[in-house]
């Protein structure tokens, strides 16, 4: 009987079928993975069909294998990746397993390999991943269109290899695509069993009937055995009878399923937590310290939101992934989130206890630091930070005011309000983010002008951080907006602090530069040329400025030629 899916705003049909045909054993395998709660949200539905390729000793376990273990795996990766980080990630593991298993066990190339074709149905996008030559379709009001392209290399008429697949190489290419779903849409996988023995018309012309999506694949499957097909035969059909797509009330009312709490007083208890005193309030969030009544005596951190935002979906959705993103890193030099293991009352999340200073207050108590204080500062920073970029999250309101220093000199990145997460923009929302949700000093260049930022716009956020604390001063001047910094030019370092060596400014002007292109691509090298003299860094430095910048050179010297002419002339008019 067809599966039907219904969750989140997600309704599918499914339909599959996979038979042996005339050979001896069923080579194909597939398989479809429906998650429950939030990994629906963040992982989505998931569909695979592979067929093991008959002239390898193993073609069989591998097609059941990689089935299986995408299904299994693709769903442990963090929620916060993309669709296609985790499934090329998981991909890419297994097709090195396939291969050494033929190496080793089989001592052949083509001991354990098969094709690849999935679908993972997120939101309302649709991710394919394909290697070899099964296929997925797409079938749109009456249309069908073929999504993936096969990897197979016809000798002649009657002869063909497959150039790629899983299993074949130690390195799989696999090819990827999206495709933005509409209700009514069936997407269908096949093995070459199928799609080889009929024609496009009669795939159009089946998928276009209106009856059980069994009923179909097992129709198909039947008309490719009638067709004369001598292989095994598989086909898993989706069909999409509505996508998640909220109005703004509904996802406002989601959102607001919890009220917010009232405004707290020392000696207030709330689910067990004693408020002690509020440590910082905004207009947008209020901070108390408060001890756990139910836990020792522990202290810890309530973070409120703001009752002027009550009506304002977009803020209560950043405030809610503050603690979905502090909850998912677990860093010593990152904020801890405390685990929700209590029913609330109200919306509020709850963090260790800091006992230390904003960078801001240190760097006020440390007006002229030590170069090595700076850079443990920094290396601390960029290892919480790290720890972010390998969860495709990007912290984008980095400044010193985000960032704390316990007792004992422990670095601790804070306020999650403004992180990217890039799984959860894959998914379809109601509301628009505000591309600058950062401080304007402190902000990357590419955001003042709407572009999406990236791990390079978090380092440009430190490079001003260490820049300040070195300096006492901002690198470009007080910025804005953009044309700010069009109008300004990077400060070199030792003109405000003449101690600081030419090579840190280098590793400093590159990390700051204002194209993201051209700064680090990594954290950890902008550390290492904070270290250790980068000579590339200290030659450019030192260049003179016409092999540095020969348009400025010139420009430079046209107005140092004008200011004379303008000179000489005033000096003969006043003769």
């Amino acid at each position: 009987m067809t599966d039907s899916i219904q969750q989140q705003g997600l309704k599918l049909r499914t339909g599959q079928c996979s038979r042996a045909g005339h050979k001896a054993e069923n080579e194909d395998s597939l398989g479809l993975r429906v998650p429950a709660g939030e990994l629906l949200l963040t992982k989505g539905v998931a569909a695979v069909v592979c067929d093991g390729m008959s002239a390898c000793e193993a073609g069989k376990d591998a097609s059941a294998l990689s089935v299986q273990t995408f299904l299994d795996d693709y769903f442990t990766t963090p929620d916060s990746w993309t669709v296609k980080t985790s499934a090329t990630k998981v991909m890419s593991a297994l097709n090195s397993w396939l291969y050494s298993q033929g190496q080793k066990k089989l001592e052949s190339a083509k001991g354990m390999v098969t094709t690849f074709s999935a679908v993972v149905i997120k939101s309302n996008t649709a991710h394919l991943l394909h290697i070899g030559d099964s296929r997925i379709y797409l079938w749109r009001q009456g249309k069908l269109e073929q999504l993936t392209h096969d990897h197979r290399i016809w000798l002649n008429n009657e002869r063909d290899y497959l150039s790629r697949a899983l299993g074949i190489d130690a390195h799989a290419e696999i090819d990827y695509k999206t495709v933005l779903l509409e209700p009514g849409d069936r997407l269908m996988l096949t093995t070459d069993g199928v799609h080889d023995a009929l024609d496009e018309a009669v795939l159009e012309q089946t998928l276009s009937r209106e009856e059980d999506l069994d009923a179909l694949a097992c129709g198909l499957v039947d008309a490719a055995l009638a067709a004369g097909s001598r292989d095994n035969l598989t086909a898993l059909i989706l069909q999409v009878e509505s996508l998640p797509g909220a109005s703004e009330e509904e996802f406002f009312r989601r959102l607001t399923q919890k009220p917010f709490p009232p405004p707290l007083e020392p000696g207030m208890v709330m689910d067990g937590y004693r408020i002690l005193r509020e440590l910082h309030a905004s207009k947008r969030t209020q901070v108390y310290l408060a001890e756990d009544t139910l836990e020792n005596q522990r202290k810890v951190v309530i973070k409120t939101p703001s009752l002027n935002f009550q009506d304002d979906p977009a803020y209560i959705d950043r405030f809610l992934h503050e603690e979905w993103v502090g909850r998912r890193i677990q860093n010593p030099n990152v904020l801890r989130i405390c685990s929700r293991e209590r029913s609330r009352q109200f919306l509020y999340y709850v963090t260790e206890y800091i006992e230390g200073q904003t960078l801001r207050q240190w760097m006020h108590d440390h007006p002229q630091p030590s170069l090595a204080e700076v850079r443990e500062i920094a290396r601390q920073i960029a290892h919480g930070l790290r720890a972010f970029h390998r969860l495709e999250m990007i912290h984008q309101d980095l400044k010193p005011e985000n960032v704390m220093i316990d007792r004992e000199g422990v670095v601790k990145v804070i306020d999650f309000g403004s992180t990217k997460i890039a799984g959860l923009a894959e998914m379809a929302r109601p509301i628009e983010e505000d591309p600058l949700l950062g401080t304007l000093n402190y902000a990357a260049p590419e955001y003042h002008l709407g572009e999406p930022g990236s791990n390079r716009s978090d380092i440009f956020s430190l490079a001003v951080i260490v820049y300040e604390m070195l300096t006492g001063h901002l690198p470009y001047g007080e910025i804005q907006s953009h044309k700010d910094y069009l109008k300004s030019s990077y400060t070199p370092a030792p003109t405000w602090n003449p101690n600081v060596p030419a090579w840190v400014d280098g590793a400093l002007k590159k990390a700051l530069n204002l194209r993201p292109e051209k700064r680090h691509s990594l954290l950890s090298a902008f550390i290492h040329d904070l270290e250790k003299p980068n000579p590339k860094l200290v030659e450019q430095a030192q260049k003179p400025l016409l092999e540095r910048n020969p348009v400025a050179f010139w420009q430079s010297l046209a107005l140092l030629e004008a200011l004379a002419l303008i000179l000489m002339l005033w000096w003969f008019r006043g003769r």
